[in-house]
């Protein structure tokens, strides 16, 4: 006879699946019908991909309405299956693998939507291959000297050089040179990319955690369907894959080191058959890994941090662990420096000047200082501040990570400080942190950051609709952006805090998982040994 607790867990359970799908569809509706309610304006190929749907018209505030809800039920259902999956409910693999395919497929073949970042990227490319460097020629120039582009070169950034990494510079370079005149085909190249970062990441998560059910599942909640990142990476097509995926397969390649203590998901290390309290954790062993390895290691993380500065973190958390063996840091930051170094020098000081070209975005110091721009170097004082002091508290305090993966937790430390506390905030830069998150111990952290998640992901949706500017809707979306988001980001950064402060990490106790009822999605918890606790 199924309990209460399990009948609750069922329904969990299914309400996450059902409400993941649901947001899913509701994007690619969305996606489909860009022509009629996002700008610029995009001139489709002939022959797709990508392909759309032209000749139909949804309202742009239907559209909006409908992705606000996709919003709130994507991070609602991920935040059910989470629950689900600290009770005790195991949804089929096979189901979600289904859903990631299906979703990703479909993102990637469909026109951009949610931000016109793509744009910009597909335009750099662009200008790179006409043999102008995108450091120094702006997308107003192309505007007006390729018929092609004019359309599409997003207006708000068609002064501005570009603020990417060389890297990044140069896969829009070669997205251009096989996309050709067409910016629809250009994303396209982009987006592809993109899927296959976003799928190693999802196959490392799943291959490391194989052992331990629990672990798995929950990787795949935050990760693999998480309607929330779909959007912003995969829709929107946002670079910030590509660095995390390569700054995920160098912290990785730093290997694994023996005898350290496993930990497990609720803040205790397992060593031998004795749990010691958090409290009285020992010293964790450093890595000592071969100088290959550290080479190679180095190197992806330098890639990562080439196509986006901020992935830099990656590369301090690596050497946070490696601090004790100065040879083995000497050669990751030379594996490191022989990517930077000659792509930087390619393309000389502009690139260089990007670095420091950034701008503070869609952050919670705009609830005391917005609309006073005057302000806006005293607000990057104070966040340095603050990102430099959270990240000593983190790297004090957060519970230990997963036995062998060292690398993680203070990588994490270091972007969870940058995310929360500096001032620039948007949903896609916390790809950074989940894929970080989801090879560590489950935590109170996971709410912190699907909140954020789902705050800034409504807050920058539907992403340049052309609804009147007077509407109603304009007017919520504005005091959603200024106002509501900003006070989830500000909470979640006074919860982060408090939680070091507590050190109260630990997540609520598992229930018995439900039974498998015959051809339902369910599977009965498995017990692990050495590759983690439930």
């Amino acid at each position: 006879m199924v309990s209460g607790a399990e009948r609750v867990t069922r329904v969990l359970a299914w309400l996450a699946i059902a409400g993941i799908a649901a947001a899913i569809l509701i994007m690619i509706g969305a996606s489909l019908v860009r022509s009629s309610w996002m700008l610029p304006p995009m001139d489709m190929p002939a022959a797709g991909p990508p392909w759309g749907l032209q000749t139909v018209h949804v309202p742009a505030a239907m559209v909006t309405l409908a992705l606000w809800l996709s919003a709130i039920l994507g991070g609602g259902s991920v935040a059910a299956g989470l629950l689900a999956v600290q009770r005790g409910a195991r949804p089929s693999l096979r189901l979600l693998f289904a859903v990631a395919v299906v979703a990703v497929a479909a993102l990637v073949v469909l026109p951009p939507v949610g931000s016109t970042d793509a744009l910009d990227y597909a335009t750099y490319g662009r200008i790179m291959a006409l043999g102008h460097s995108p450091y120094v020629m702006t997308p107003y120039h192309l505007r007006v000297t390729q018929n092609a582009f004019a359309r599409s070169v997003p207006a708000k950034w068609e002064n501005q050089v570009s603020v990417y990494g060389p890297l990044a510079t140069t896969e829009q370079f070669l997205a251009a040179k096989l996309g050709g005149a067409s910016p629809a085909r250009i994303v396209f190249w982009l987006k592809l990319w993109n899927a296959i970062a976003f799928g190693i990441v999802a196959v490392v998560a799943d291959r490391l955690l194989r052992s331990n059910p629990a672990m798995r599942m929950r990787a795949h909640l935050l990760w693999t369907v998480n309607p929330l990142l779909l959007w912003s990476l995969l829709a929107a097509g946002h670079l910030d894959l590509l660095a995390a995926a390569a700054g995920l397969l160098g912290l990785m390649t730093l290997g694994e080191q023996p005898g350290t203590a496993r930990a497990d998901r609720y803040g205790t290390a397992l060593a031998g058959q004795s749990a010691i309290p958090l409290t009285r954790q020992p010293r964790p062993q450093l890595l000592r890994p071969g100088l290959v390895r550290v080479l190679a290691a180095g190197a992806l993380l330098g890639v990562a941090a080439d196509i986006k500065i901020n992935y830099v973190l990656f590369g301090l958390g690596a050497a946070w662990v490696l601090r004790r063996s100065p040879a083995a840091l000497a050669a990751a930051a030379g594996g490191a420096l022989a990517v930077v170094v000659p792509t930087y020098a390619w393309f000389g000081l502009p690139a260089v000047r990007a670095l420091f070209s950034r701008r503070d975005a869609d952050n919670f110091y705009e609830l005391f200082f917005y609309p006073h721009q005057v302000w806006r170097p005293q607000i990057a004082v104070m966040a340095a501040v603050l990102v430099v002091g959270v990240a000593g508290l983190l790297l004090r305090r957060m519970p230990p990570g997963t036995a062998g993966r060292t690398a993680i937790r203070p990588a994490l430390a270091l972007s969870v400080a940058w995310l929360f506390f500096w001032p620039y905030q948007l949903p896609w830069y916390e790809t950074m942190s989940i894929c970080l998150l989801v090879l560590y111990p489950a935590t109170q952290l996971d709410w912190l950051v699907l909140a954020r998640l789902t705050a800034s992901t409504t807050a920058n949706m539907p992403g340049n609709a052309w609804f009147p500017r007077a509407s109603q809707l304009a007017v919520i979306n504005h005091d959603n952006m200024v106002v509501m988001a900003p006070m989830v980001l500000l909470a979640a950064g006074v919860c982060v805090v408090a939680l070091c402060w507590s050190r109260r990490w630990k997540p609520s106790q598992p229930g018995v998982p439900p039974p498998r009822a015959d051809g339902g999605p369910f599977e009965p918890l498995q017990s692990t040994t050495a590759g983690g606790v439930p």
